[in-house]
């Protein structure tokens, strides 16, 4: 058999199993990319989750800060008096969304502006409100509140009562 003959049949013998190597690489390469982006929209998803249960508690802190506006008569306005507090209340019934607020009442502001003859006094008050929800996610909201009431005696006697009809 001449040489040249001998060269042209066994190269390709040599080369048989690259193919199968080449292959093999490929598909480990795609099964890696194929994991890193599962990997990465599951872990894409707990994110979400995550923001959305902090939503949560942001949104049972609100919550619990105008429901205490809305409580601030049962305050006392005596400055010093111990803070009200309205702990662990469910936001809906069954619900993990909770929240806890402290009510207290820092002071009275005399002489406001466009109050003839002292009529009228600004009691000012501060609501911190705790909201949570699942996966430990909280969030904390501080709101000061002053309500014009009317004048009446001694510091502690004032009327948080509603002044007037209120709007239509």
């Amino acid at each position: 058999m001449p040489r040249r003959a001998f060269l042209a049949t066994s190269a390709p013998r040599r080369q048989q199993g690259a193919a199968l190597i080449v292959g093999l690489i490929l598909l480990v390469v795609l099964t890696m990319l194929a994991l890193t982006g599962t990997n990465t929209s599951r872990t894409e998803l707990v994110m979400a989750q995550n923001e959305q249960f902090r939503k949560n508690a942001a949104l049972a802190s609100s919550a619990g800060i105008e429901r205490a506006i809305s409580a601030l008569g049962t305050v006392p306005a005596v400055p010093g008096a111990a803070p009200t507090v309205a702990a662990d209340v469910e936001l809906t019934p069954g619900e993990a969304e909770r929240y806890t607020t402290t009510s207290r009442y820092l002071g009275d502001e005399t002489n406001l502006p466009q109050s003839s003859a002292n009529r009228f006094i600004g009691l000012h008050y501060e609501i911190v409100s705790d909201g949570t929800s699942v996966r430990d996610a909280t969030d904390r909201q501080v709101q000061g509140i002053m309500v014009v009431a009317t004048a009446g005696g001694a510091a502690g006697e004032q009327s948080v009562g509603q002044i007037g009809t209120g709007l239509p």
